[in-house]
């Protein structure tokens, strides 16, 4: 029996890729995706699904609120795109909604009597439950819920994924093949929602704030901002990647860089002073608080 090539594997892959069972075969089959609202998540989400072929080019329609933006979309992704909520969704048996969450009731009410009573609901707005979009649909309506962050624009991100009453396990399975195209997923229990998003959801505008704060640092000590800027990114971004790398407790990995009477220890004992430790926590159950807060608002 003759060996194939890594060279062989490799163009033999590139080839499957490029097949159209490829991009119907793998788990998802779905004659139509009507993507709402197509703003900067909506496109990131678009340009993951059709980047990594889970879904034909042909099958995808997405809406905006301006043509000009339509016109775009369709341009850069050969999509049917829309100002139409009503049109995109007749006929979609996987509906993603990435609007705003005040303006989802608006478009469930908007496209009721066009969506098809068996089509899955994806939903990535946030702190809208799956039960809202249940009970504003008045019909067992299959929907998950997820919540994703920004680095899924990079397809870096984090996204937690929440099943509603009549989503089943195939649907979960698709909704994590969805947004895995985007970065990491997990599957949680929806009660979990509001702390994730005051945790992952949140937790990129605290880390830009560490980010900018160790720049400065660089600065005051002489290192041009570019430089210093760099070095700081890069240093979260090995760190987290180390963690999530070895699977070890972040504690442990801390320890590894603080040698006895060393460099580290002096500016972990400033940090712990000044009480970085206890505002991070706080700040993720402020933010927790608040999607509460905002999940009530939306109930009402």
């Amino acid at each position: 029996m003759s060996l194939v090539t890594a060279s062989q594997m490799k163009a033999q892959t590139q080839m499957a890729l490029k097949s159209p069972l490829a991009a119907q075969d793998p788990r998802i089959r779905v004659k139509k995706l009507a993507l709402i609202g197509a703003g900067k998540l909506g496109e990131g989400l678009l340009s993951g699904v059709l980047g990594s072929q889970l879904i034909p080019v042909g099958h995808v329609a997405a809406t905006v609120a301006h043509q000009p933006r339509a016109d775009y979309l369709a341009e850069k992704y050969a999509v049917k795109a829309h100002t139409s909520n009503v049109q995109a969704v007749s006929g979609a048996d996987l509906v993603l909604i990435c609007l705003k969450p005040q303006q989802v009731k608006g478009f469930l009410h908007e496209v009721k009597k066009e969506l098809r009573k068996d089509a899955l609901i994806i939903s990535a707005a946030a702190s809208v439950t799956t039960g809202l979009i249940e009970r504003e649909l008045g019909h067992p309506a299959r929907v998950v819920r997820a919540m994703p962050n920004t680095p899924c624009l990079i397809r870096h991100g984090m996204i937690a994924l929440a099943r509603g009453k009549h989503a089943t396990d195939e649907d979960v399975a698709l909704a994590k093949e969805i947004f895995g195209s985007m970065g990491r997923t997990v599957v949680v229990d929806e009660k979990h929602m509001d702390a994730i998003t005051g945790l992952s959801a949140s937790g990129p505008a605290y880390v830009y704030l560490i980010i900018e704060s160790l720049a400065e640092a660089g600065v005051k000590l002489g290192l041009p901002r570019e430089l210093s800027t760099e070095l700081s990114a890069q240093t979260l971004l090995g760190a987290s990647a180390l963690v999530l790398h070895t699977g070890e407790h972040p504690a442990k990995l801390k320890d590894m860089v603080t040698t006895p009477a060393g460099c580290t220890i002096d500016g972990l004992l400033e940090l712990e002073e000044g009480g970085l430790r206890v505002t991070l926590i706080k700040a993720v159950v402020r933010a927790a608080e608040r999607a509460r807060q905002l999940v009530e608002s939306q109930n009402t």
